[in-house]
Formats: structure tokens, C-alpha cells, sequence
């Protein structure tokens, strides 16, 4: 588990680390990083591959279109920076779907291990060697470097000294529902006005209301989020 004074470790196992360059250059994470709440280390699959080309993908046995990430090179990548403790988990549509909890799970490890697929898919013997499978969401994408940001920018913003704490205490899927509608100035912009309450300051009334709101626009955008039998 990450200790307070010491700083998290990702790895990400990836085809394509230039993709990283510019998202390790973005606000948040570059403050997380100059902090020295988190360490990111970009790993190239393809110097894991042998030969003059580097082939770290192939034909899929039984046939079938696409082409399929060879285990060779993901697997020998990955022992390059396994450590005692570290959790290895492969982003791929072929997994688990990641959650808001998953991402407090890993904001408290001390070492993420994050392998991209690519292509057709992996070689099922690279997940024998993970601790996990997620996706980000119920569709495909061509590779899984944007579910590594995704992960990454989840996790790190929920690091110490990232974020302010408050900052993530009531966000959407914190308290199981969807976060309550936010306002700001003008209180009037052409006749669509912000709701009387929030203009109050009766603290206790605002809350209320922001419950209820936030019940009513998770029965509306993703009801799946409800247990009724608690929350009605």
C-alpha cells in the first residue's frame, strides 16, 4: 500500500509511448509529477521484440481477421518492471468495466502496472501474468493507451496533495449517484435562472435540495446506479 511520504510508481506498457508525452505535460498531472506525488514510466513494447522489424504482433491461431499481440514481448516487458507488490492490470474491451472505486483501490497501491492492448487483441496468456482486466466502457477502441490516460488521470488526481480534498468529495459516483447540478454567475442569462435556493444561503435547504437533485438526474441519466430499496 502507498505510504503518505512516499510518492506512487506507474508503468505503462505500451507500442506507442509517444502518445504519453503531451498528457504528462497537462496541468494536473504535471503538478502531481513535479510534487513528486507520482512517478510515470513509459515502457516500449517493441524493444522486447526481436528481429530487424520487431514484430510484436501476429496472425491468430484458428484464424480470423486482425492481427493479435504476441506474448513474447509483452510478457518480457513486464518483468522488466515488476516489483514485489507492484498490481498489473491490462486495459482491453475484454475486461471488467473500471469504476470510481477501482480508481481509490489504485490511488492507494504504491506501484500500477498498466499494459495497453493493440490490434486485434492479446495473446490470453499475457492475462495469466495480470492481476486484473479492465475496460473503460461497453465499446472499442483501437488501442488501450487512451484507457491508460483515462486510469491515470483518475488515480493521480485522488493522490495526496494533488487536488484539494474537498475537490473529490462529492463528485459524481462518490456517493454511489451522479453529482448534483453546479451554477454560476450570471444568476439570470436570458431568462434561465439559477434555482432559488442556492441564491438563499440557508446551507441546510441547499443541501437537501442538492441530494434530491442529484437522485433526480441519476433516475434520469443512469437509473442501473439506484438501489431503490436505499435510496427512494
Amino acid at each position: 500500500m502507498l505510504e503518505r511520504d512516499r510518492s506512487m510508481k506507474i508503468s505503462i506498457l505500451t507500442i506507442f509511448p509517444e502518445m504519453f508525452h503531451d498528457f504528462m505535460k497537462e496541468p494536473v498531472i504535471a503538478r502531481a509529477i513535479e510534487k513528486e506525488a507520482v512517478r510515470l514510466e513509459l515502457v516500449d513494447i517493441r524493444l522486447f521484440a526481436g528481429g530487424s522489424f520487431r514484430h510484436i504482433d501476429d496472425d491468430s491461431y484458428g484464424g480470423g481477421a486482425g492481427m493479435v499481440m504476441r506474448c513474447g514481448p509483452v510478457l518480457d516487458a513486464l518483468e522488466t518492471v515488476r516489483t514485489p507488490g507492484s498490481y498489473t492490470a491490462v486495459l482491453t474491451p475484454a475486461g471488467r468495466r473500471y469504476t470510481q472505486k477501482q480508481a481509490h483501490a489504485f490511488a492507494k497501491m504504491e506501484h500500477l502496472i498498466l499494459i495497453c492492448g493493440h490490434y486485434e487483441g492479446l495473446d490470453e496468456r499475457i492475462l495469466n501474468h495480470a492481476d486484473g482486466v479492465f475496460t473503460i466502457g461497453d465499446y472499442v477502441l483501437t488501442g488501450g493507451e487512451l484507457p491508460a490516460k483515462v486510469v491515470c488521470d483518475s488515480v493521480i488526481r485522488l493522490l495526496p496533495s494533488v487536488l484539494r480534498q474537498q475537490a473529490t468529495q462529492e463528485e459524481s459516483f462518490e456517493q454511489g449517484i451522479l453529482e448534483y447540478p453546479q451554477y454560476t454567475k450570471p444568476a439570470d442569462w436570458k431568462g434561465e435562472k439559477v434555482p432559488e435556493v442556492l441564491l438563499s444561503g440557508n446551507h441546510a435547504r441547499i443541501r437537501a435540495w442538492r441530494h434530491q437533485e442529484a437522485l433526480r438526474i441519476t433516475r434520469e441519466r443512469r437509473p442501473d446506479l439506484l438501489d431503490s430499496s436505499e435510496r427512494t
